[in-house]
């Protein structure tokens, strides 16, 4: 009988007890810290159920990796700014001075990133989540492929978890053209790379440790241009010709060798450029020592005088960086989010409201667009703007491998500041609805649980 295969509570009691040990022994040793919703979920979990969450526990637990820099233990020297001093205290590389294009529509993405690869002279890294199955896709492999038999380095680094969707047939055209491809963290592969989880979403193209290509956008046609009767989703994303792309490369490098057997990182020599702006890029992720992006949108909240823009497909705030932001619309602070009425996400659709409606009843504009839009950004004031792959969410912000750079120039600040303003004006005004019993419940079990892993 059923009944007989069932634990005694005596043996329910101990197995609860060696799973809670563990999780105790594991987040000690290993410095897992966690917000408390995360910390809650895992030990109620653990406690109740552990014959399902202590697998669970050991496949998805692990939130921080080995850092790659060693944060300055120092006083930092005053720099230009407020953010540059706290991202070099991570152990990151300074602002330098680039040349930034911003790209417009997916036309003048499209168009940038495919000369720097027919110009690039020695080496292409491209680090992408997504590569579409459609036209785009083949482009952008028939070009690399091209240009791998031309003698230049090419290394195309994919995530495991969408690498199975991608076509046998490009990884068999780019090997045969002499290019390499990598898959990070295979989510099928029995090796130990690390928890399955930890996806890396960090999208960029770097070309002779002078040019970088980066963003928002996957390399799939709906980023682009669409294909036809295909689904188009606004995007944001830029290139730029300076040191800051060596600072991206050391980064490819650092994934790429997770890949690998520990390959020896080459040098990489910044090309300095004159007449450009400050810009630095910011890797975020398990394999930083701190919170990197979250802990500057945080900070960014409480130095805000005039303004938040904001524009995320999906928005579920921690509640350290939702207190940010709901005391600074408190202070006079006007903050303003833009997010699709409907994502291509129905679960961050439905869990979002909870944060929705406190920061609404702060003060928080949120402008609901009528399509789908794919970008990711930030302008506190006028003196920083942020633009990458990172996402306002639980996953992107704690979880992911994710990449931005941040611009000090007026002129790049400016130009997203009036993306983001333009695209917000497009959204109807958000007006929050109390929600009922059973919804209140559900956002925050979901919350609690689904987001955690």
């Amino acid at each position: 009988m059923i009944v007989d295969w069932l634990p005694t509570p005596s043996q329910h009691f101990l197995v609860s007890a060696v799973a809670l040990l563990v999780y105790i022994l594991t987040s000690r040793a290993l410095d897992q810290r966690r917000a408390p919703t995360s910390a809650i979920a895992w030990v109620l979990g653990l406690a109740l159920v552990p014959y399902v969450m202590l697998p669970l526990y050991l496949l998805f637990g692990q939130r921080k990796l080995k850092p790659v820099a060693i944060p300055y233990a120092g006083v930092v020297v005053e720099g230009p700014h407020w953010a540059a001093e706290l991202i070099e205290s991570f152990g990151l590389a300074p602002p330098s001075e680039c040349r930034v294009h911003m790209h417009a529509d997916g036309g003048q993405a499209r168009d940038a990133l495919f000369r720097l690869i027919d110009e690039a002279r020695q080496s292409i890294d491209i680090s992408t989540f997504i590569i579409g199955n459609d036209a785009f896709g083949r482009e952008v492999v028939a070009r690399l492929a091209r240009r791998a038999r031309e003698g230049v380095q090419v290394r195309l680094l994919l995530d495991g978890f969408f690498a199975v969707l991608v076509p046998r047939r490009y990884m068999r055209e780019l090997k045969a053209a002499g290019a390499k491809v990598a898959v990070f963290r295979p989510f099928f592969s029995f090796r130990r790379l690390g928890p399955r989880n930890l996806r890396n979403h960090r999208k960029l193209a770097v070309v002779d440790d002078r040019f970088l290509w980066s963003g928002g956008r996957n390399l799939a046609a709906e980023y682009f241009l669409g294909d036809g009767p295909g689904t188009l989703w606004p995007d944001l994303s830029f290139d730029l010709e300076g040191p800051v792309a060596v600072a991206a490369g050391r980064q490819f490098d650092l994934d790429w060798n997770v890949t690998h057997l520990r390959m020896p990182i080459r040098e990489r020599t910044p090309v300095q450029v004159e007449g450009g702006e400050l810009a630095q890029f910011l890797p975020s992720g398990p394999d930083q020592v701190e919170d990197t992006a979250q802990s500057l949108l945080i900070d960014g909240c409480y130095r805000a005088r005039r303004r938040l823009l904001i524009v995320t497909p999906y928005f579920v705030p921690d509640d350290s960086l939702r207190a940010a932001m709901r005391l600074a619309a408190r202070r006079g602070v006007k903050v303003t989010i833009a997010i699709p009425r409907r994502s291509n996400h129905l679960l961050a659709d439905f869990v979002r409201s909870r944060p929705m409606r406190d920061l609404a009843a702060a003060g928080v504009e949120f402008r609901l667009l009528p399509q789908m839009v794919h970008a990711k950004a930030v302008v506190i004031d006028e003196t920083l703007a942020l633009c990458g792959s990172i996402n306002l969410d639980l996953r992107s912000l704690l979880l992911n491998h994710e990449a931005a750079v941040v611009f000090y120039g007026r002129q790049s600040i400016d130009w997203l500041a009036q993306w983001i303003s333009t695209a917000a004006e497009q959204g109807e005004l958000y007006r929050a609805q109390p929600p009922g019993l059973l919804r209140d419940i559900a956002e925050g079990v979901l919350l609690t649980v689904a987001f955690q892993l």
